[in-house]
């Protein structure tokens, strides 16, 4: 006979998580990505600042898989460390945003006295376009990898703060927050027991995409001069180095501009499936 007994809740989440398509083709682009950055001194030899200026600009080749740029550097291996700073600078964006937006959310939604000050200092920050708050934040702080994560972490805090607000003025308005509340529970444990917990899935679908768009964004710091600096390689500063190179050396924008392509649809198939199956009013697919 069958076994009957129910399946435990993160088995069934995870199960229908690998039966998501978009989720675990995101899942595998992002996860490869993420190994090759890694393991790069496993896939080559080559070191991405080691310059040998006689074989500048030579195309892909057998001995040079992505080739070589304006100072002989090759290609690959820049590609390869490039993803460690360019998939950093995305995650430390992201994390910090969900951080300080999940904490901004939360307590507007907790304490109608702040809720307007601090959603209009977010509408305001929200008037301006992301990406030119992080040209400006970026560019007074100085081309610098903190300051890049800095400006995109003020650019992107907004949207979070407001997604999490909006779920937890739904949530704090439920039963069980209320029995909560009657129990005695503080302020500061139905915030964090109760209502935080609650706002963990579109917490995290907007952690995915804010990855994504921070990747993205990074890579328009970097070509216009206001990103990571050189010599130290990121996806951004590799195209921004090529850009006056496009016909006789196409391939120095070329395959960063691949990786940066393939890291953002990676993201955004995770942060939909994951929307998909967060989501009450959407079906997962089986």
């Amino acid at each position: 006979m069958a076994d009957a007994r129910p399946r435990p809740p993160r088995l069934a989440t995870l199960r229908r998580l690998a039966r998501h398509n978009s989720f675990r083709f995101g899942f595998v682009v992002v996860v490869l990505l993420a190994a090759a950055a890694i393991a790069a001194p496993w896939i080559t030899a080559e070191l991405p600042t080691a310059m040998h200026l006689r074989l500048r600009f030579r195309p892909p080749s057998a001995t040079s898989w992505f080739g070589t740029d304006l100072f002989g550097r090759d290609v690959l291996a820049r590609v390869l460390y490039g993803g460690r700073l360019s998939l950093w600078i995305g995650f430390a964006t992201a994390a910090i945003s969900s951080i300080l937006g999940a904490f901004i959310g939360v307590i507007s939604a907790q304490y109608r006295r702040f809720d307007a000050v601090l959603m209009r200092i977010m509408d305001g920050l929200m008037a301006f376009p992301a990406i030119l708050l992080a040209i400006g934040v970026s560019a007074a702080l100085g081309p610098q990898t903190g300051s890049v994560i800095a400006a995109l972490s003020i650019a992107y805090v907004p949207r979070t703060a407001r997604v999490v607000r909006a779920s937890a003025l739904v949530i704090r308005e439920l039963e069980f927050v209320d029995a909560a509340r009657v129990a005695g529970a503080t302020d500061l444990r139905l915030m964090l027991r109760h209502i935080l917990p609650n706002c963990m899935g579109p917490l995290l679908v907007q952690f995915s995409f804010t990855f994504a768009y921070a990747i993205l964004a990074e890579s328009a710091l970097s070509f216009i001069g206001v990103g990571p600096p050189p010599p130290a390689p990121s996806w951004g500063n590799i195209i921004a180095e090529g850009r006056d190179y496009t016909i006789e050396a196409w391939w120095i924008m070329l395959f960063p501009g691949i990786a940066i392509s393939l890291a953002a649809l990676g993201m955004n198939l995770l942060g939909d499936g994951l929307r998909d199956l967060l989501d009450p009013r959407l079906k997962v697919d089986s």
